[in-house]
């Protein structure tokens, strides 16, 4: 099965504020205990979003204007705390196809990439630009280019950060490590064949 090349991301956006947004805040422990990643949509900011009685708090994920969203826009060290490889599991598995920040924690960073979900860095200026350009607007798209390296939004042209080696794997259909196993099976088999120790 071929892995999907992944070279631009469009949608329209939602801006989820704060820095240093860690991975407990983005999926609680509780919800960790789990068989498939399956229903971990269900967890993204939990605690984030809804009271103790399952009210809302109002978070803009769930402000019907950004129903629709498929970009989330973050501040800076996005993903930080412990390793848990649930936290891009369960925003992935919400829809979400792209994150546009400042900067993010490298081991979110691999994770959101092995799922074929660019994280793309902006400026801090350009990205609180872009959330106001969104809060004003929330009908807005944007697009996320990876090959160009732009985000675009409402005509304004933003430079985008992404490490190139990550880029590129998503660009050439190379970020699925467990796919592009899978697809090279007869391959593995023959290298194992040829070597003595494995016999």
């Amino acid at each position: 099965m071929a892995i999907e090349s992944i070279k631009s991301v469009v949608g329209k956006a939602v801006p989820v504020p704060g820095a240093d947004v860690d991975t407990d805040r983005i999926i609680p422990a509780r919800f960790l205990k789990c068989v498939t990643f399956d229903d971990l949509s269900e967890g993204m900011f939990y605690d984030e979003r809804f009271e103790q009685d399952g009210s809302s708090k109002g978070h803009p994920i769930d402000n019907p204007e950004y129903s629709e969203a498929s970009v989330m826009i973050v501040g800076p060290n996005f993903g930080c705390g412990s390793s848990r490889e649930h936290a891009p599991q369960s925003i992935r598995r919400s829809g979400f196809n792209a994150i546009v920040g400042v900067s993010f924690a490298e081991i979110f960073f691999g994770n959101s990439v092995n799922l074929g979900m660019p994280c793309v860095s902006l400026t801090l200026s350009d990205n609180e630009k872009l959330s106001s350009m969104v809060q004003s607007d929330p009908s807005l798209e944007v697009a996320v280019d990876l090959e160009a390296k732009t985000v675009t939004c409402g005509g304004v042209i933003f430079t985008m950060e992404m490490p190139n080696g990550a880029r590129e794997a998503l660009i050439n259909g190379k970020w699925d490590t467990i796919g592009e196993l899978a697809d090279n099976v007869d391959a593995i088999d023959a290298t194992a064949a040829s070597l003595a120790y494995v016999q």
